[in-house]
């Protein structure tokens, strides 16, 4: 129950924060909205902290968004910080219980939702492209998109995804990319198109 409460009081803590900054913020989205059908969406585990206002601007209001969340000691207090967004989540990863988790994906995928992941999480390496999030879109059939933020001022942490917090009155340019066509991939092509496709976005938004 005191743990409960603690994780609750530091992940609405973590919400107002957000909130403080992103108000701030002048910013710009770039790129169309996510299109009405199901749809598997990937972003960088370092731009997480702001990511959340992305998709509420970007996404479809009938459809419901589901965010794989690991179950590494950090992932409640993330879980439940995204809640107050009006964002679901997906608990597990695609290293660990990956054919239960693809099992819940395509259910929600099924039902005409998204999908969301960060291809490097929960633990890295860094901006590295995992398996399962790139089978999930390829199994479906379903587009899948890129999502990114860049911040003209930022703090940017010692930790292995190298997140970043945009300070206060920074600019913000999310973009939503164009659909990555990968359907006539194999595993290998698709994972080396969606980081070429990562960091080209990453690079016309920077600065």
């Amino acid at each position: 129950m005191v743990k409960s409460f603690k994780i609750n009081f530091i992940a609405f803590g973590i919400y107002l924060l957000q909130w403080l900054i992103f108000l701030t913020c002048k910013k710009k989205y770039l790129g169309q909205k996510l299109p009405p059908n199901s749809c598997v969406i990937l972003f960088w585990h370092g731009r997480l902290a702001l990511m959340p206002f992305a998709y509420k601007k970007m996404g479809i209001k009938e459809k419901k968004a589901y965010v794989m969340i690991s179950h590494h000691k950090d992932g409640e207090i993330i879980a439940r910080n995204i809640a107050l967004f009006g964002l679901n989540t997906l608990r597990g990863s695609t290293s660990k219980g990956a054919l239960t988790l693809l099992k819940q994906s395509f259910k929600i995928l099924d039902q005409g939702d998204d999908v969301i992941i960060t291809p490097d999480g929960p633990r890295g390496p860094y901006h590295s492209i995992s398996d399962g999030s790139v089978m999930i879109a390829l199994k479906k059939n379903v587009p899948l998109f890129l999502l990114n933020y860049e911040a003209s001022s930022y703090w940017e942490f010692k930790s292995w995804d190298k997140m970043i917090l945009p300070k206060p009155f920074s600019t913000l340019k999310y973009r939503l990319s164009e659909e990555i066509k990968i359907q006539n991939l194999n595993l290998e092509e698709a994972k080396v198109l969606i980081k070429e496709k990562f960091d080209m976005i990453s690079q016309l938004d920077k600065g």
